[in-house]
Order: structure tokens, then sequence, then C-alpha cells
């Protein structure tokens, strides 16, 4: 088996879930499994490796203080459980990697941060001056303020984009499960899968919830998703468990490898893909489709038959056809309510009647990618 792409890289994101470092729910963040993260991390950065850490743990962290015995299920306590715990993290994480003379940072992102163009950039020069400083960054989720509609939802998937955003050399998952398992662990005749190099190998693995800890909101579903966008931008990625991340960093046949299926490539249309959730849709003509799927064209007012949907000019938009079926997404140039007006016009016509500024693409190739 071949694991150099894990001894060889330069530039890691390393992921670990709220089950790693808090324990059973409704536990207090425990600072010793935080010290193995901050020692790892020092140990990658000692071969020359640059390291982002993508940490878990905020609400859970939280928890004890508030004296909930669970994770709550209602959005208005997980942001406050979030604003408690994401100080003590932070503070955790800063105290334990000063020691090994590491400077760190706190990165909160949501989806909104990073999907539209302007964000992006800045979400993009910022992480990579950081790093070209020496700096350590602790991202997570903004938690404390996301909305059910600007959420990444589990960190698995957020630390898989993130990957895409650094452009990272490998993506390492630490979880409460070692491996990825041919079925549940506990279940006889049950083995790990030591390395994924087609996700058609895996089609009939039995694929769990939820970690076992209740305090997560991910599970091996997310991490299989994660795997699949990191592989598909050419990141390979390591599933292995705190106390195997040793072995499994040194190269030892531990853990799962999925190897990168894809070559790297336009990472903001990936966030754009995997991140933004559509805020309405777009029904397009049969030429409309043809030209975008064939040509990698714009999309124009007079190839659009229907908009579905409230949302302002930014937000993202499912392009799709008259039977339903999605085939792009892409950041609208118009609000919701200003299209119906547009559709099926040139642009030349809907400049002539309603002025200039509607002589511009709906979605522009740019701000387009194909599902």
């Amino acid at each position: 088996m071949n694991r150099q792409a894990i001894t060889s890289a330069k530039r890691i994101v390393l992921k670990v879930g709220s089950s790693s470092l808090t324990g059973s729910a409704g536990s207090a963040l425990d600072a010793a499994a935080v010290g193995k993260v901050v020692d790892l991390a020092a140990t990658l950065r000692s071969r020359g490796a640059e390291v982002l850490i993508v940490s878990s743990g905020a609400i859970a962290a939280g928890l004890a203080p508030l004296k909930l015995t669970s994770r709550p299920k209602d959005l208005p306590t997980q942001q406050a459980a979030a604003s408690v715990g994401q100080g003590l993290l932070i503070a955790k994480y800063n105290e334990l990697l000063s020691k090994h003379s590491i400077v760190s940072s706190q990165v909160l992102l949501t989806t909104e941060d990073v999907v539209r163009r302007s964000h992006y950039n800045t979400a993009q020069q910022t992480l990579s001056r950081l790093l070209a400083l020496g700096v350590t960054p602790i991202i997570n989720e903004n938690d404390s303020v996301g909305t059910a509609e600007i959420r990444f939802g589990d960190n698995d998937r957020l630390a898989a984009l993130v990957a895409l955003l650094v452009q990272a050399d490998l993506l390492v998952l630490i979880s409460d499960v070692d491996a990825l398992y041919s079925a549940h662990p506990s279940h006889p005749g049950s083995h790990a899968i030591r390395e994924v190099t087609n996700f058609s190998e895996i089609d009939g693995v039995e694929i769990g919830g939820a970690g076992s800890a209740g305090v997560g909101s991910g599970g091996m579903v997310t991490k299989i998703e994660a795997a699949r966008i990191s592989t598909s931008a050419g990141t390979p990625m390591l599933l292995t468990s705190l106390a195997e991340s040793d072995k499994a960093l040194a190269g030892e046949d531990v853990g799962t490898i999925f190897h990168a299926q894809g070559s790297r490539t336009n990472s903001r249309l990936l966030w754009l893909a995997h991140a933004s959730s559509a805020h309405g849709r777009l029904i397009l003509d049969d030429g409309a489709i043809k030209a975008i799927l064939e040509r990698g064209v714009s999309l124009l007012p007079a190839g659009v038959t229907a908009v579905e949907g409230s949302f302002i000019s930014g937000d993202t938009v499912e392009l799709a056809s008259k039977d339903g079926r999605v085939i792009a997404r892409g950041l609208v140039a118009f609000d919701s309510h200003e299209i119906p007006q547009m559709l099926g016009r040139s642009t030349k016509e809907l400049a002539a009647s309603l002025g200039a500024e509607y002589e511009r693409e709906l979605v522009h190739r740019d701000d387009l990618v194909l599902l």
C-alpha cells in the first residue's frame, strides 16, 4: 500500500471531532485530548508541514458550564452553547500550542463567508497569509450566529472544503472510529478497510449515523462525503482515531486512506457545488441547457422560462430543466422579483426597455458549476 501521500504532505488540514475532544455527552473539554491534537500538529510542523486545525467541540465544551447533559436540539440553545464553549476551546488550544512556541489564530466561518466571490477571496488570502507567517489557524464553523441556511452542518464537510480552499496536500479526519469498516465494528466478521482507490469499492459498506458519544453532528456518512469532496479535487484523505493518529501520520498501515480521484481544479466552484444551500431555482429551456452543458456559456434571461423561490443578487440558485433535473448551481445576478419581467427576452431588448443595467447575464459562467 502506497502511503507516500501521507508522509510527504506539506500542507495538512487536521480535523478533530467533538467526541474525540470531550468524551461522553455532557462532559467538559478533555485537556489531554486537546493536548494530543496539539502534539500531533507540532510533530507535523517539525517535519516541515504547514498545519490547519479544523476543530469541533465548541458546542460540546459549552454543555457542562451551562449544566446541560446532552447536545441541545434547538438552534438557539446550540448557539448559546457554542458561544460559551468556543472561548474555552480556543483558550485551551492557545495555551497548549504556545508551549511548542506555535502561534495560533481563530478563524470562524459560515458558508456566506466563502461562497460569494469577494468573501471567498478574503478567506483564502487570510488563511494563506496566516500560514506564510507561521501561524496554525484553528478553524470552526461560526455556530454562535449560524442559521440553518448558512451552516455547513458538520465539520467533516467544512474540513474538506477548507482543504480545497488552501489547496492542501492531505486532509486528516480524526474520529472516535479508527478506520472505515466493512460493517459496524461490533459486528462479527467486520474488518477495517485500509485504502479506498475508487468509491465503487465501498458501495456495499454499512455506514452508520452520528458518533457514539452523542455530542457530534456527523458520523461515517459525513466522513464519506468529506472524502468524496476532497479526493475529487486531488486531495487524499486519511481517516483515523486520536489514539492511532501518530502511527497513521507516520505512514503505518492503520486508519483508512482515500486516494485522490481527480486533479486540482477551481476550488471556489467546488465550494459553490458543495458548501452553499440553494435559495431558489431557475427553470431553463432545452436550448439553454444544451448551451451550458456543451459550450460552457453564461445563462442569459432568454433561456429561462420560470423562477422559483425568493432570493437576492449574489445568492446561490439551482439551474434546472422543466422536469426538475438540476444541471448546475450558480450565483444569480438579480433579485428574484426582478426576473419574471426578463424571462425569454434578449439582453438587448431588456436594455432598451428596462435600462442598461439589465444588459448582462443572469448567472455568469465564472459563477456557475455543473453538477
